[in-house]
């Protein structure tokens, strides 16, 4: 339903173009909005105005109209002549057609959303599904693809600032047919749809200007998260989950990005998917029981870091970190001495990069 404040709005710029005054009742005859210079109308005015079945009615200068929703009436529009002669009767039959196509507009996009939530969560057969879409004239073959927006979990009052970055997104991506919803807390869903040219790389750049946009207008950081493009209606509920995959995957193995997507995801998808018991006896079997954590400390771990960024480059790691190439090689047998691993090896620094990641996700297990 539309709030009283978009009704608000509505009859204060018909009155600032007509010079009448407007009010609207519910059907208790209680006012819901009113522009300057709107008449008084007694309750039981309007409860005799809705037994009667007239669309409209005058009661000397006071123009009454129903405004109905199907076969309800939710509301009344009551106005009485204005300063500048206008016609009252002509004003209330704009009001009336300016209301309904609001009711209309407002309450199909309440269906979509809710719709389209049932398909994201999979509380709806396909062929009901497509059945409906018709109905709400979505096309089932447009492309589209799920974009979670998560509150960073460090920020406080997180669910209190959701309302806020609904409205940022809706602020983003309204006006067209992209929907923004919520379906579990502290997150929001956008579905956004897709012109057959677009690619990830201009999601990518989407999802960057959210975290960008919410930054700058709520001062809140956000991870974005997207799934694969779905070719049609029914794949969104698959771009839905992956979109989720990638904010959980992201959150363990690529903590420091903003930004994630599925289809990046590489080896830190395929090690969020093994069971937890066959990581356990991958770091056994890699460490042979060695206490690796006791090795890895921050200074250990920047070297680490630096040297995988930098292809196994030694003197390209040591420069950049500001130590003599000897210091850097010291560092790198210590390191092979406390894991039995040595990541100047191609094969061990590969097998040493996966262990760090499976050990960093049994670490969010425990949790």
């Amino acid at each position: 339903m539309i709030t009283s404040q978009i009704i608000q709005d509505s009859i204060d710029e018909l009155t600032l173009i007509t010079g009448v005054g407007l009010r609207i009742l519910d059907t208790e005859g209680i006012s819901i909005a009113a522009s300057e210079g709107a008449p008084e109308v007694e309750p039981s005015m309007v409860q005799d105005f809705l037994r009667s079945p007239a669309d409209s009615q005058g009661i000397h200068s006071l123009q009454m109209m129903k405004i109905p929703d199907g076969t309800e009436v939710p509301y009344i529009v009551a106005a009485t002549e204005g300063k500048i002669g206008t016609d009252a009767r002509m004003v209330v039959r704009l009001c009336k057609a300016e209301l309904s196509a609001l009711i209309v507009a407002y309450k199909e996009r309440y269906d979509r959303g809710s719709f389209l939530q049932n398909l994201l969560l999979d509380n709806m057969l396909v062929i009901d599904a497509y059945t409906r879409a018709r109905k709400l004239r979505i096309d089932v073959n447009e492309p589209r693809i799920v974009i979670v927006v998560k509150i960073d979990e460090a920020e406080r009052n997180v669910q209190s600032m959701m309302p806020v970055l609904e409205g940022i997104l809706n602020g983003m991506f309204s006006g067209g047919k992209d929907v923004v919803t919520a379906v579990d807390p502290g997150s929001v869903i956008l579905i956004k749809a897709l012109s057959p040219e677009e690619s990830y790389e201009e999601l990518d750049h989407v999802a960057h200007s959210i975290v960008d946009m919410v930054n700058t207008e709520a001062m809140l950081n956000v991870h974005v998260a997207y799934g694969s493009i779905a070719s049609e209606l029914k794949f969104i509920s698959r771009s839905y989950k992956e979109a989720r995959m990638a904010m959980e995957v992201g959150r363990i193995f690529y903590a420091s990005e903003r930004v994630i997507a599925y289809h990046t995801l590489g080896i830190g998808r395929l090690i969020y998917q093994l069971p937890e018991s066959l990581c356990r006896i991958f770091i056994e079997e890699t460490f042979h029981g060695r206490d690796v954590e006791a090795a890895l400390d921050e200074e250990t771990r920047t070297t680490i870091d630096m040297f995988f960024d930098n292809n196994l480059n030694v003197s390209e790691t040591a420069r950049q970190l500001f130590v003599h190439r000897n210091t850097l090689v010291y560092r790198i047998e210590k390191l092979e001495k406390a894991t039995g691993l040595d990541i100047r090896i191609f094969d061990d620094a590969l097998t040493f990069k996966i262990a760090l990641m499976v050990m960093n996700y049994l670490k969010t297990q425990k949790e």
